[in-house]
C-alpha cells in the first residue's frame, strides 16, 4: 500500500531551483487568447518557468504560486490577467512525502478519523516547520485501529516506506494505553489480569499491566501491548471487575503523543520512526 515511486525524477525535483533565464518571480504572464475563458494555472507556470506541465503542477501544488498575491494550490485554477508570482525559493522538494499524527477523541471510528484532518486542526505548536498544504491530506493511509471509544494516537502516512512498516511491524509494536477505571486497583484485581494474560489456553497477545495512579475514586492503569488489539483492554478490565471509563493511547511504536492536544494533529517530525 501507499504511493507509487517513480525513478526518474525532474531536476527540479532533486532540489534544483528554477531554471536560469526565467522571468522574475513578480512577472506578468501573458494573457490567454481572447477566444478563452483563460487558461490553467499549470499552463502559464510552465511557461514562466520554462518547465514541464508536470512540474508546473507540482510548483503549485507546492504552496509556491500566487496569483494577485494570494496561494493557489490547485493547477487547474483558470488564470487571464492576473499577477502570477512564483516564491524565488521554490524547491520540489517541499512535495515530499508526510506522515500526520493525530490525537483522535472518542467517539469517532478510526477509519472515519481521517476527515478530522485539515488546516484548521492542526496544532499551533506543531515543531516540525512544515508549512500546511493542501495535497498533505490526500492518500493518506491508516493502517492502525484504534478503538471508537478511545482517544488518542492515530496515525496517517503518504510515505508507502512507513506504511510498509506499520503493517508488516504492527505484531511486534509496542502499543502504550492509559485505562482510567473507576475506584482503587486492588492488588487481587491486578493479579487477576496478570494471570490472564499469561494463560496460554486463552493465546491473549504478550502484553504488560501497571497501575499508572490510584485513589479511591478512580485508578489508572498503563498497558503496554505488542500488537493493535481493539476490545483487549476492555476485556481484562471486565475480567477484574474494574469498570472502565476511559481509554487513550499515548504511544506506538518509538513515536509518543506527548502534549497533542485532544482533535489537533502534527506533522511527524524528521528523524522520528516508529
Amino acid at each position: 500500500m501507499g504511493l507509487e515511486r517513480s525513478d526518474k525524477m525532474p531536476a527540479q525535483a532533486r532540489g534544483a531551483k528554477p531554471r536560469a533565464g526565467k522571468p522574475a518571480p513578480s512577472a506578468v504572464a501573458p494573457a490567454p487568447h481572447p477566444s478563452e475563458p483563460g487558461e490553467r494555472l499549470a499552463k502559464r507556470v510552465a511557461a514562466l518557468l520554462a518547465c514541464s506541465r508536470r512540474e508546473a503542477e507540482q510548483y503549485i501544488e507546492g504552496g509556491w504560486v500566487q496569483v494577485d498575491g494570494v496561494v493557489v494550490e490547485e493547477p487547474q485554477f483558470r488564470v487571464e490577467r492576473q499577477t502570477i508570482a512564483i516564491d524565488p525559493d521554490a524547491s520540489l522538494l517541499a512535495l515530499a512525502p508526510v506522515t500526520l499524527l493525530l490525537n483522535k477523541p472518542a467517539g469517532v471510528p478510526w477509519d472515519q478519523a481521517a476527515s478530522l484532518l485539515n488546516a484548521a486542526s492542526h496544532w499551533a505548536q506543531d515543531g516540525s516547520a512544515t508549512r500546511v498544504l493542501k495535497h498533505h491530506f490526500r492518500k493518506l493511509e491508516c493502517a492502525v485501529p484504534l478503538e471508537t471509544g478511545a482517544t488518542g494516537l492515530m496515525a496517517f502516512t503518504q510515505d508507502w516506506r512507513t506504511q510498509r512498516k506499520l503493517v508488516e511491524d504492527l505484531g511486534a509494536m509496542e502499543h502504550e494505553l492509559i485505562a482510567e477505571v473507576a475506584g482503587a486497583v486492588t492488588p487481587e484485581a491486578l493479579a487477576l489480569i496478570e494471570r490472564l494474560l499469561r494463560d496460554e489456553h486463552l493465546a491473549l497477545p504478550l502484553a504488560k499491566v501497571s497501575v499508572n495512579s490510584a485513589t479511591p475514586e478512580r485508578s489508572r492503569l498503563r498497558f503496554a501491548v505488542k500488537g493493535a488489539h481493539p476490545g483487549l483492554v476492555a476485556h481484562l478490565c471486565e475480567q477484574a471487575r474494574l469498570p472502565l471509563t476511559a481509554l487513550r493511547r499515548i504511544r506506538l511504536g518509538r513515536v509518543a503523543l506527548s502534549d497533542l492536544p485532544l482533535g489537533q494533529w502534527r506533522y511527524s517530525g524528521i528523524g522520528e520512526r516508529f
